[in-house]
């Protein structure tokens, strides 16, 4: 049985990944800083450490040297994302941003503990490379290597695409509505390619503030802007010698386009207030809903940038578009779920699996994975029904924002003439009424941290419920 560390000095989140561990036949110890680790334990005798970064007294990355080749995961928040990349660079096995998924923690824990298993006796990982990146998984691996659940022909004539694709160095443009999975297709590619053993770098370029983009992607030097008190490597720097994802590659503001621009076409990145130049070695891989070559027409995005992007376009169909496999993912993620709460009983009625075929999951994916964890939560019965789903099939031919609900927040003309919140609102009503009755005196990441979101989550229901993003907010941000 593997034995892990886990040096956290919040006791919640320590006892809560203690549990996780356990659950899933791990032997745990744990500590609440490095200075308790070294006195409490022989730190180079685990099997793995997984460590906040920040702590008291010693950072997370002393375990690096304490450990002794014993891989070490870091946990992160966002906002300490390039203290991750820095802590790669260390030797740190691969980090994990908070808050993190269980199943992404399981998943990152069970593959670093096999690549160390099938290292040459004594052998170490590179220093600074990590196996995989921060994974960022599927559901069970039911497609060989590939590791996207589905069968139906448009996923069959990707998975060819994607086998073909991967061991190349050609530049991969995903095109796909939110919630299909664009991201899983960009793991796919990276585990299938030569670069598997390099970090995968991902990046959602909405999720960043546009004043802090193209440092958080170039770095920049001391001095280079206001508060830049030290230099930084940016995530394309980090990501030399694998692939860096950049996800959403349609909010990406104009200036960073041509800095991109310039490493796709000559292999080279300069820091913000730098003079030189550097050579990176880096396989892009971008993502994005929205048409970037009408984008492009209209000025909104750099045509010569698409071009370089569009050398190869894999296109993931909607859930509403792939027939049996809805019911095929709602079943995983009913097993995924019945094992967090410990229930083995669960299945659906007849009801919800009618209902699951025939809703248009205007969300996809994660919109159905979200209805599955709802019902597990919720069921007092071995039998899932359509109700505990939140979903109705007379209802699948309707708007998601008529399925949804704003009637509480309309007037009797139908306009929405007040935003005052009824004990009617569900929690999408709740969402939107928040964002718009906040967003011209509260910045992105207040928003995001009144709701008990990340600012990526925040920005995702902004595009679901035709809520755009005010500039206003962006600029007193900065």
């Amino acid at each position: 049985m593997p034995h892990i560390l886990i040096v956290e000095d919040e006791t919640i989140i320590r006892s809560a990944l203690r549990r996780l561990l356990e659950r899933n036949q791990y032997q745990v110890s744990e500590a609440g800083s490095v200075q308790e680790a070294q006195e409490r334990f022989t730190v180079p005798t685990f099997d793995l450490i997984v460590s906040d970064l920040r702590l008291p007294g010693a950072p997370g990355t002393e375990l690096i040297k304490l450990g002794q080749g014993t891989p070490v995961l870091i946990m992160t928040s966002y906002a300490s994302l390039r203290s991750a990349v820095d802590s790669m660079k260390m030797g740190a096995v691969d980090y994990i941003a908070k808050p993190f998924d269980h199943d992404e923690m399981l998943q990152a824990v069970a593959r670093i503990l096999r690549d160390r298993q099938s290292l040459p006796a004594g052998g170490e990982a590179p220093a600074g490379k990590a196996t995989n990146g921060a994974a960022k998984a599927g559901v069970d691996n039911s497609n060989g290597e590939i590791g996207i659940i589905g069968s139906c022909p448009p996923m069959q004539d990707l998975y060819s695409k994607i086998r073909k694709v991967a061991p190349t160095d050609s530049n991969v443009l995903i095109q796909g509505e939110s919630g299909t999975g664009k991201e899983l297709v960009a793991r796919a590619l990276h585990n299938l390619s030569k670069r598997a053993k390099a970090p995968m770098i991902s990046v959602n370029c909405a999720a960043i503030p546009e004043s802090l983009i193209e440092s958080e992607l170039f770095g920049h030097e001391k001095g280079a802007f206001t508060g830049a008190s030290a230099g930084r490597a940016g995530l394309v720097e980090a990501a030399d010698g694998g692939t860096l994802f950049l996800d959403e590659i349609g909010e990406l503001p104009l200036e960073a386009q041509a800095r991109l621009l310039r490493v796709l076409q000559e292999g080279e990145i300069r820091r913000v207030g730098s003079v030189q130049s550097q050579k990176v070695d880096v396989r892009l891989i971008a993502a994005t809903h929205r048409d970037l070559k009408s984008l492009a027409k209209i000025g909104q995005f750099r045509e010569d940038l698409y071009y370089r992007l569009h050398v190869i376009a894999l296109k993931l169909p909607a859930l509403r578009e792939r027939g049996a496999d809805v019911n095929e993912i709602a079943n995983a993620f009913l097993a995924r779920q019945s094992a967090r709460v410990n229930r083995t009983d669960l299945k659906f009625a007849p009801d919800a699996e009618q209902a699951i075929r025939h809703y248009s999951w205007p969300g996809n994916v994660r919109e159905l994975e979200n209805a599955v964890e709802r019902a597990v939560i919720l069921c007092e019965s071995p039998e899932i029904s359509a109700e505990l789903l939140g979903i109705d099939i007379e209802l699948s031919g309707l708007e998601e924002d008529e399925f949804i609900g704003l009637a509480p927040q309309q007037g009797n003309n139908g306009s929405n003439s007040s935003h005052e919140p009824t004990e009617d609102l569900s929690l999408e009503d709740y969402f939107q009424h928040f964002v718009l009755e906040h967003q011209d005196h509260m910045t992105e990441t207040e928003l995001a941290r009144k709701l008990g979101v990340s600012r990526k989550c925040l920005w995702e229901r902004r595009q679901r419920l035709g809520i755009p993003r005010r500039k206003t907010g962006v600029a007193s941000e900065s």
